[in-house]
């Protein structure tokens, strides 16, 4: 699943011929930098590691440039950024959006080794506007790539406007994203789990699921609790009681700015029997965005203390 709209891409300097790509086919990207002067192409992996090219990456016209070519490390699995960024200047001074190149592999047993496809979208983030305020999201595009495109796709159609946050546990989690309100709903369909070494610490959002009964003795759920997820997810507040999620669930973002709001909502008097908030807390709107040199979430959300495995006492709880 991809998501990505015009609208995302039309101001933009780096625009790709299609958003998929097979192993063995070019990897282009039509680069247009108008009346800016020259731009050099700029390539880092997911947590801003530099990577070298090969050739000149400086482009002053409009051309279609096949990336593959001046940058081999695309033919490696993994999550990587492309930037345009005026000669001469910092990557921080990048100019429209960047690009989000996504190697992947097949994971399932047996499978060959090497890419398996190539998907490209602009670099998005995301404002939750809520009863209690806004909230701002950046999303982990390398480990869990599926269920980010989900929610962005789900985010995109409209899908979690309107919503309430159906299950508060106070100053614990905050659960959104069920178009029924009860907890039992769903978009309709359900997507594999990407159990990653994301913790669940506050501002941490993770896919809400299924809970396996083997669970409760200490077992991995199985794949049919494990690949129960749809539309719901939940916002961390307390990591003494979420770490218990560390690999059991799908960590896919982070709140950037708005934790305080979260907070807020984490405190709604609920019924201890249903875990309903009495206050009804509504979600307004989320709207993707597309990331710009004034508007970058992303150095924040990929420090190194936010991309830091779990410990080994978090691991397997």
């Amino acid at each position: 699943m991809q998501a990505i709209t015009p609208a995302l891409v039309l101001f933009s300097v780096l625009f790709p011929t299609k958003l998929w790509f097979a192993p063995g086919q070019p990897l282009t990207v039509t680069v247009n930098p108008g009346g800016g002067g020259a731009v050099a192409l700029v390539l880092t992996d997911f947590l801003g590691k530099a990577i070298d090219p090969r050739g000149a990456a400086l482009v002053d016209a409009e051309k279609l440039v096949e990336l593959h070519e001046l940058y081999p490390q695309l033919g490696t699995p993994g999550t990587y950024i492309l930037y345009a960024v005026p000669q001469g200047r910092p990557v921080g001074d990048f100019v429209g959006t960047p690009l989000v190149i996504g190697v992947r592999q097949d994971n399932r047993r047996d499978a060959p080794p090497g890419p398996m496809v190539v998907s490209i979208a602009p670099l998005c983030y995301a404002t939750m506007r809520t009863d209690k305020g806004d909230v701002s999201v950046a999303f982990y595009y390398d480990v869990a790539p599926a269920t980010v495109a989900n929610f962005l796709s789900l985010a995109q159609g409209g899908f979690y406007d309107g919503l309430r946050f159906h299950r508060i546990l106070p100053s614990v989690l905050v659960q959104a994203g069920d178009p029924r309100g009860d907890g039992t709903g769903g978009p309709g369909y359900r997507i594999d789990a990407e159990f990653n070494d994301r913790e669940h610490r506050p501002g941490v959002l993770s896919m809400s699921r299924q809970t396996d009964p083997l669970e409760r003795a200490g077992a991995l759920p199985r794949p049919d609790y494990a690949n129960s997820a749809g539309s719901q997810f939940f916002i961390c507040l307390d990591y003494a009681r979420t770490r218990q999620y560390d690999r059991r669930y799908t960590a896919f973002a982070r709140v950037i700015d708005g934790l305080e709001v979260v907070e807020s909502i984490g405190q709604v008097p609920t019924d201890p029997d249903t875990e309903s908030p009495r206050e009804p807390v509504i979600v307004r709107e989320v709207k993707v965005l597309p990331v710009d040199a004034a508007h970058n979430p992303y150095p924040t959300l990929l420090s190194p203390s936010t991309t830091q495995p779990a410990d080994a006492g978090a691991a397997g709880r």
